[in-house]
């Protein structure tokens, strides 16, 4: 079979599967946009370790190593830029403001509120495709002149939506105010700062823990969110 199967991939793929389910379990007639989070955060805690995991093979070809970073990308798009968007429609079907609206249905009510979040969901996945995009070709062209590993980023990376929109909705959790209104307008900036020309120190180290440790924390509280209904 054509591919890479062995350990230095599993948790990208592994990353891929759990997008998925959140992306059909949050738009199924019974999701909650819950489900979906959950599933972003255990994506985002896989991508933060599997880089680690892949290094740790010394005898990586070059072609695995170019693999590795291709097949990242796109189970990155899927987990950081497909869910989230598909988190914001499900936030619809729940939101008092909305009336459990569903834009899978044929109903022309409540136009005004489908066709912004049908635009902003679109926007936001093609700024994370042409993020990713461009991060790639930038990083081949940075490894052939300057080599090692990179200082700074050029745009928000779009991992970060790991972080972003479960705080968000943790947020919603903690204060009695219905404010599954801001998901929308909060998927827009960061579908904007993905393309903006700004440069963002990478993490360190500690930083990484540090992010690890706020989405182990925000995983459970989902989990014990949606144990609770």
């Amino acid at each position: 079979m054509i591919g890479v199967y062995d350990y230095t991939v599993v948790l990208t793929y592994l990353s891929l599967i759990s997008a998925f389910c959140g992306i059909v379990l949050s738009l199924s007639g019974t999701g909650h946009p819950y489900i979906g989070i959950f599933f972003l955060l255990f994506s985002g805690l896989l991508d933060a370790f599997d880089g680690i995991v892949a290094r740790t093979k010394k005898n990586r070809t070059d072609e695995e190593k170019r693999f590795g970073i291709q097949i990242d990308s796109l189970a990155d798009l899927v987990a950081f830029g497909v869910l989230p968007a598909c988190i914001g429609i499900a936030c619809l079907k729940v939101a008092p403001f909305a009336s459990s609206v569903s834009l899978f249905d044929s109903d022309l009510s409540y136009w005004y509120v489908k066709i912004p979040f049908a635009l902003i969901a679109l926007f936001y996945v093609l700024a994370a495709l042409i993020r990713l995009a461009h991060f790639n070709v930038a990083e081949e062209t940075r490894q052939k002149s300057e080599g090692g590993v990179r200082k700074f980023y050029t745009g928000l990376p779009v991992t970060s939506s790991a972080v972003i929109f479960p705080t968000l909705m943790l947020v919603q959790y903690l204060i009695p105010a219905d404010l599954s209104f801001l998901y929308m307008p909060v998927l827009l900036i960061t579908g904007l700062c993905f393309l903006l020309k700004f440069r963002i120190p990478k993490m360190s180290f500690k930083g990484i823990l540090i992010t690890i440790g706020i989405c182990l924390i925000e995983c459970i509280a989902v989990g014990i969110f949606i144990l609770s209904k």
